[in-house]
């Protein structure tokens, strides 16, 4: 592996993929998670751009220009400008892959091979490229060239109307704001990435990684893929919701023995551990409404402060319902280093860490996002292109390359 062309920027101090280079296509949320991901462990992921930037530069909050949405999706990572709908660029692709390790695109199928730059027409330039497409439902079938976003994934998975079925009285589902598809989705792709570099120290050789948005989404209802298969009887009360108090909710999870017994002790009913309605898993479930009724008998007497000190104290786990704001003001976050301070463009904002920690190496977002199209000369330069070519690759008029 080589030494980056730039270095690792000067706050990321992580080795893992040191010397590790990343052609990074994608857009939006699902692609760009899974890079980021990669710059965090040391990757030097460089990002393809049209001129005119992609679509997340634009996105809210934007101070002097510059979103930290994009910032915080895109920290760390080079930024090269190319026209791929162009000869000249489509041939700069092509000289960079040669000194690729990884190769990341989130178009819809089909589009890579219309620019000439499928695996199929690069994988003899370099051999060695791990090569990772994301897509809504897959490379092939008779779904594969749909588009697809996040919310349109939720929708078609089953996750949408599985989620609606714990939400008794209800029959519409729920908007869509939270990006679950996008996130999920990249951290496989990261994942399987991962594992190809394994596979490719011992074999020499890389691969096409085909990652799909759909299948991804479906891992999160384990319940519900055997359900589907099996007919299981449902509970009249979801077993995991809100329970009220004199003043908000707290959520609590009574998800073993321990737990149930303890939490009888709390409300004052340690008889209901040998009552038959509740003293075994399987009768348990059946009479659920009728324990979360008691349960809540008690907690509608004390304030959410009291109540979540009576189950910490007794080991039952819960917590009170959070904003994200008061989330990120927990003490834990801090202790754990958990969000990096950023710059671009607009300022400094903060930005999540990955969530894990590793004993022999720093696992940290770098300190500034790249402004649009710094790095192209360099990159120009580096695969041979003379101060004239630049300049009149430069010059050339962009036109769009997504399509």
């Amino acid at each position: 592996m080589r030494t980056s062309l730039a270095g690792l920027d000067e706050g990321n101090l992580t080795r893992s993929f040191d010397g590790l280079r990343v052609l990074d296509f994608s857009t939006t949320i699902a692609g760009p998670h899974c890079t980021r991901m990669l710059a965090d462990m040391g990757a030097e992921v460089i990002k393809i751009e049209t001129a005119e930037g992609e679509t997340m530069r634009t996105r809210p909050p934007v101070r002097s220009g510059c979103s930290t949405a994009f910032g915080q999706l895109n920290v760390g990572k080079k930024s090269l400008v190319l026209d791929l709908k162009s000869p000249a660029g489509v041939e700069a692709v092509r000289r960079l892959i040669a000194s690729a390790d990884v190769l990341v695109e989130n178009f819809r199928p089909g589009v890579m091979r219309r620019l000439k730059l499928d695996y199929a027409a690069v994988r003899d330039i370099n051999p060695k490229l791990i090569y990772c497409s994301i897509s809504g439902y897959g490379q092939t079938g008779p779904s594969a060239e749909l588009p697809a976003y996040a919310p349109v994934i939720h929708a078609a998975s089953g996750y949408e109307m599985a989620h609606l079925a714990y939400q008794p009285g209800r029959s519409r589902p729920d908007y869509c704001g939270i990006y679950h598809a996008d996130v999920l989705t990249g951290v496989y792709a990261f994942g399987a990435i991962s594992a190809a570099l394994y596979q490719r120290s011992g074999s020499g050789k890389g691969q096409h990684i085909d990652v799909s948005m759909l299948e991804s989404m479906l891992s999160l209802t384990l319940n519900e893929v055997q359900w589907s298969q099996f007919e299981v009887k449902a509970t009249r009360r979801p077993m995991f919701g809100p329970i009220e108090t004199s003043d908000g909710y707290v959520m609590m999870a009574i998800a073993s023995e321990k737990t149930f017994q303890s939490l009888m002790q709390v409300i004052g009913r340690p008889e209901w551990i040998s009552d038959p309605r509740f003293a075994e898993y399987s009768d348990r479930r059946e009479n659920w409404a009728s324990l979360m009724d008691g349960v809540e008998t008690w907690s509608r007497t004390v304030s959410t402060q009291a109540c979540l000190a009576a189950l910490n104290e007794s080991g039952v786990p819960s917590s009170a319902y959070r904003t994200v704001r008061e989330a990120l003001a927990d003490p834990q976050i801090a202790h754990r280093g958990a969000l990096a301070e950023v710059e671009d463009g607009g300022g400094a904002f903060k930005v999540l860490n990955l969530p894990f920690r590793m004993s022999d190496a720093t696992v940290s977002a770098a300190r500034r996002v790249s402004t649009l199209g710094e790095h192209t000369r360099s990159y120009l330069k580096e695969i041979g292109l003379s101060e004239d070519e630049i300049a009149s690759f430069a010059a050339q008029p962009p036109t769009t390359a997504r399509g």
